[in-house]
């Protein structure tokens, strides 16, 4: 009897690799997935704990999955992931419907999870101090971009965050099998891969650092770009920039979470550096590789935040002149150390604060984009946008979203587009229509 299986996957690209792991390891044992819930005989949701009302949405998702086991007894009902781990037993108890709740070390085991939830409840929560899958082969997507999971948990503990709670503390895979995964998403056709870590630059296996890694992936042929993300800035040393600019399928660009530009509340996020020190590293990243393009991290209305360490904020990304920034209201995630406290922001000051952020950076951003206009970029073409078929898009070496005319490019090729125009979210090729990309989903197919 054939088995089917559906799965929906929420949160960050670690979620994403995780979910192509585990359709690897079903895929192994007789399954075949489906797209659509109600075709499946096991239906999995890998879910995050991070993002803001993950709880309930989780929840809610899951009252609307329950109806195909109540039609379909026989449906095993699954919950994998951050949440599966954070909120382990409560999930059962809240939703009687669910079989299987899974984390993320107990992937090894799923096919055999899923038979004994056939039987009874099964919980899988057990974290390891050694597991990362190194030895297990991924299902991937179709596309250009392979996901490269080369470590696994987190030793940083700040205090925003409850991802060494459910992912367990840092290990890293070996190098060998990172390099066994890259060149398997070679020979697949995928020409771009991204590392994968919480703390991604703190990898380490015996001798072979991160700026080693690098080096050794950058030999690996049939391979265009090599990306990583995120980086820690206190991980970020001088081998691993110097790599960087030696490696020639490491492009110019560099994600770099700040958080904040006050000392008073990067202690209190215990981030473990200053904001001299973080501009400090961003002028020997900028000496190193000139023309890297930098993206970041901002968090506003963390508990004790007052106003001028939000105007040093302000003042601080305006000094280190991002290409791009992913701008977050503070809200306590129920494990993390800073739930403990009392919020010191209101919602309407949050709202303020965060707008006249993404206002700013978007200005900078535009100023940015613009600066390219009549340059050429080399752009990885990934496909058709959404609102016209004739026109593509792709990324160039500094990750920004690049749309031009087709005119034959194929999927996967890397091609020299000239920028004719630009919007905050992308550059525009010549040829392509006049239209405004209000934000970079406007394009992704």
């Amino acid at each position: 009897m054939e088995r089917r299986f559906y799965i929906e996957t929420y949160g960050c690209q670690m979620n994403v690799a995780d979910s192509e792991l585990m359709l690897g390891q079903l895929g192994r044992a007789g399954y075949r997935r489906v797209e659509r819930a109600e075709e499946a005989d096991v239906i999995l949701v890998n879910t995050c704990a991070i993002r803001e009302h993950a709880e309930q949405r989780i929840y809610g998702r899951l009252g609307e999955l329950t109806r195909h086991k109540l039609r379909r007894p026989g449906v095993v009902l699954g919950v994998a992931g951050c949440m599966a781990q954070h909120l382990r037993g409560k999930l059962m108890e809240r939703v009687p419907q669910v079989d299987l709740v899974v984390g993320p070390d107990g992937y090894r085991r799923l096919p055999e999870l899923i038979d004994e939830a056939r039987e009874e409840p099964t919980l899988a929560v057990r974290l390891s101090r050694v597991e990362t899958y190194g030895d297990l082969v991924p299902a991937r997507a179709d596309g250009v971009r392979a996901w490269v999971s080369i470590m696994r948990g987190c030793d940083k503990f700040c205090t925003f965050c409850i991802v060494p709670y459910v992912r367990g503390r840092e290990r890293s895979l070996p190098a060998d099998e990172v390099l066994r995964q890259v060149e398997h998403a070679a020979a697949e056709g995928f020409r771009e891969v991204v590392f994968l870590g919480q703390t991604v630059n703190a990898y380490r296996d015996g001798d072979v650092d991160f700026a080693e890694l690098l080096i050794r992936a950058d030999r690996v042929p049939g391979i265009a770009r090599i990306r990583f993300t995120s980086p820690h800035p206190s991980d970020m040393t001088d081998r691993a920039i110097d790599a960087m600019a030696r490696c020639e399928k490491v492009p110019p660009h560099l994600h770099l979470p700040l958080q904040s530009g006050s000392d008073a509340v990067l202690s209190r996020m215990r981030r473990i550096y200053s904001i001299d020190e973080y501009e400090r590293l961003v002028e020997r990243i900028r000496r190193a590789i000139p023309g890297i393009a930098l993206s970041t991290d901002i968090i506003v209305g963390f508990p004790g935040e007052t106003e001028e360490d939000f105007e040093t904020t302000r003042r601080a990304m305006d000094r280190i002149g991002y290409e791009s920034a992913f701008i977050f209201k503070y809200s306590p995630r129920p494990g993390a150390r800073s739930a403990e406290w009392p919020e010191t922001v209101d919602e309407e000051e949050k709202t303020r604060r965060i707008t006249l952020l993404i206002e700013e950076q978007k200005e900078r951003s535009l100023l940015k984009n613009e600066s390219d206009i009549g340059s050429i970029v080399e752009v990885l073409v990934e496909g058709p946008t959404k609102r016209n078929p004739s026109e593509w898009f792709g990324k160039s070496a500094q990750f920004k979203t690049t749309v031009f005319p087709h005119r034959g490019a194929r999927v996967g090729e890397v091609v020299p587009v000239r920028v004719a125009a630009a919007t905050p979210h992308a550059l525009l090729g010549e040829g392509v229509r006049a239209a405004t990309f209000a934000t970079v989903e406007d394009v992704l197919t």
